[in-house]
């Protein structure tokens, strides 16, 4: 949306004051049911719900498949509220997660406790090693991000996720006011049309956190590059699960904090 605010330089003073108009990333709730109850609710950028509700459906390990949807629609034509109704295989397997967690998100913003860090490594099968990927090839898809954010260089404040194949290829391409919702929107895209195996890489706007491995995990992408540095947190489970996880040195190179052997 397009704002009008007033602008001040350096110089100061009524003389430097003027009014301008900027373009602000949109931000609102997205109610995330299942099974009819409340899950979750998220702040997002409106758009892609059902790729979103999918991937983060996915992240949460509530689904390991699309098939595992009964319906995932919108509730009564609101896009802000997206419901998921399971099959009763999936229902019967995921059902005593469910209650235990009480509806609380485990991938959201804000996640502690080390009993359900512990639960969510156990949840994560390690990653397919299923080939290298040449240094040019990753710094490159790094350095050309900003080409896949429009929505960025409008108004200076949405995140990117991008998922490359083993050729440099763009697969799929999310921007969000958050970044946990641009990577389920870029994974449950690919999730639902069962492509996700096709992904050899993820690069993302944001920093790694561990929630962002454990979405990239659930997914099965055996590599990740973030702009920024990754938590300690992040690395520990990354190596955990065989994957490759690293950021640019903002000169020419990459510090590679675990999963070395897949650049070449």
């Amino acid at each position: 949306m397009k704002t009008t605010v007033a602008y001040m330089d350096v110089t100061g003073g009524d003389a430097a004051h003027h009014k301008t108009a900027l373009h602000l990333i949109r931000e609102e709730p997205l109610s995330i049911r299942i099974q009819g109850k409340p899950y979750t609710v998220v702040m997002r950028t409106p758009g892609d719900e059902i790729s979103h509700v999918a991937g983060f459906c996915l992240g949460e390990g509530l689904v390991d498949s699309p098939d595992d949807f009964k319906t995932l629609a919108y509730c009564d034509d609101d896009v802000n509220v997206v419901t998921v109704s399971l099959t009763e295989a999936c229902l019967s397997r995921v059902s005593p997660e469910l209650d235990r967690r009480g509806f609380i998100s485990q991938t959201s913003c804000g996640i502690c406790g080390k009993e359900i860090i512990e639960d969510m490594k156990l949840k994560i099968p390690k990653v397919c090693d299923s080939g290298t990927l040449p240094f040019s090839l990753v710094f490159r898809c790094i350095g050309n991000l900003s080409e896949y954010q429009p929505l960025r260089s409008e108004n200076k404040a949405a995140h990117g996720a991008v998922l490359f194949g083993k050729n440099g290829e763009v697969l799929s391409v999310a921007e969000d006011v958050g970044r946990h919702n641009a990577l389920d929107k870029a994974t449950g895209r690919l999730f639902l049309e069962k492509r996700l195996s096709e992904a050899a890489f993820l690069v993302l706007s944001s920093r790694a956190s561990y929630e962002m491995i454990q979405k990239a995990g659930r997914a099965g992408i055996q590599a990740v590059f973030s702009l920024s540095r990754p938590t300690a947190l992040a690395v520990t489970l990354a190596d955990e699960l065989g994957m490759t996880l690293a950021c640019p040195d903002g000169t020419k190179g990459l510090f590679v904090f675990c999963g070395r052997h897949r650049i070449v």
